[in-house]
């Protein structure tokens, strides 16, 4: 028996929890730590035996690791700035054990601006050479939307230019700040700005001081109304399908719209070919009972606001405005494993401070 182990190996156990994914890496950790502080061979000997791992928990983990000092290394997990994966991210990093040699941390951590100078495709960013300004729109005062400004940009290399500020940006306020606290982005060049340029070691401070007043406006503040009106939007298309929207299209009017600032999309796809693109009537019975199953848990008490579906073209859309983008990405993650065999499922979450997304349901 030994000797059939020998050659076959050891079975590893696969990766389906938080638990399991660690103590993989515990058995492994020491080769882990060596390799690292050697700075040799780390893509070969670390990340390419740690990347099928974390996808075995779940796809969109990225990772990044050094030397914290000389006998600690620092493996910061992230999401890309993918909010609707924060949360596994966060999660996974809680349920780390303490490993002697090792520290391990949740997003890319927000820098001083006098520790990065970045040099890509011939260009540097660092303090010096870059700088902001703020939009205001007195339709959107809540949105905080930032133009940057690169010395060198042109026509010509803006491609280049908004990939280095853009990691210049993640470097300097961190993954959770750079996610939180811009609404819109752009960069442009010094011909374009048309307001006075401040540097841009000054926009960490001016970022708090517009989170700080945001939430002061907003704490505590949520929406209920027994009085919600839900419309049936009916349309043709130029496919010839049938559209149907059930929308709350009182909710639609709120003022209050920028303490709900994240968007959460869930979409389900069914076979509706030879029936206007609407689903059969099983597929319809099955939607609708996922979809109370997830209005269960995202319910508008807890801050995750309802704001209706839309049914076309063989797909359910089903909206919700959010103050926090976390339970969604939980919910809507188990609600894909639980029906990956009835339906190709998506979700999406992304922040639209004044829901402009849904223009298209307003009601005059």
């Amino acid at each position: 028996m030994s000797f059939l182990k020998n050659i076959f190996g050891k079975k590893e156990t696969p990766i389906k929890s938080y638990s399991d994914f660690w103590n993989w890496f515990k058995d492994n950790e020491k080769e882990f730590f060596s390799v690292v502080k050697a700075h040799t061979h780390i893509e070969k000997e670390f990340f390419d035996k740690l990347s099928p791992k974390l996808a075995e928990l779940k796809e969109g983990y990225f990772y990044l690791t050094g030397m914290c000092d000389d006998n600690t290394v620092e493996l910061i997990l992230t999401a890309d700035g993918n909010p609707k994966n924060m949360v596994f991210v966060e999660e996974l990093v809680a349920a780390a054990p303490n490993i002697n040699g090792w520290k391990f941390t949740a997003f890319k951590p927000a820098t001083d601006i006098e520790d990065i100078g970045i040099n890509m495709n011939g260009y540097r960013f660092d303090s010096s050479n870059l700088f902001f300004y703020a939009n205001e729109n007195p339709h959107y005062p809540d949105e905080i939307d930032i133009c940057v400004i690169h010395n060198d940009r042109t026509e010509d290399n803006k491609q280049e230019i908004g990939n280095g500020i853009y990691i210049f940006l993640d470097n300097y306020l961190g993954e959770i700040d750079f996610l939180n606290n811009i609404d819109n982005l752009q960069f442009i060049s010094k011909n374009e700005a048309e307001k006075e340029l401040v540097p841009i070691a000054k926009l960490k401070d001016f970022l708090t001081w517009r989170q700080k007043e945001f939430i002061e406006k907003y704490l505590g503040f949520g929406y209920y109304s027994p009085d919600d009106e839900y419309s049936i939007l009916e349309a043709e298309l130029e496919s010839g399908n049938n559209l149907i929207a059930v929308i709350n299209t009182q909710l639609l009017k709120w003022d209050r719209k920028a303490s709900h600032p994240w968007i959460a999309v869930i979409t389900f796809q069914y076979d509706g070919n030879d029936n206007n693109g609407m689903p059969y009537e099983d597929d319809f019975q099955n939607l609708d009972e996922i979809e109370e199953k997830i209005l269960e848990q995202l319910q508008d008490k807890d801050g995750y606001l309802y704001i209706g579906r839309q049914t076309a073209n063989n797909e359910r859309e089903i909206y919700f405005a959010c103050k926090d983008f976390r339970k969604p990405s939980k919910v809507f993650y188990q609600t894909q494993m639980d029906n990956a065999n009835k339906y190709e499922l998506s979700y999406d979450i992304y922040k639209d401070k004044y829901w402009q997304s849904f223009e298209r349901f307003r009601v005059s």
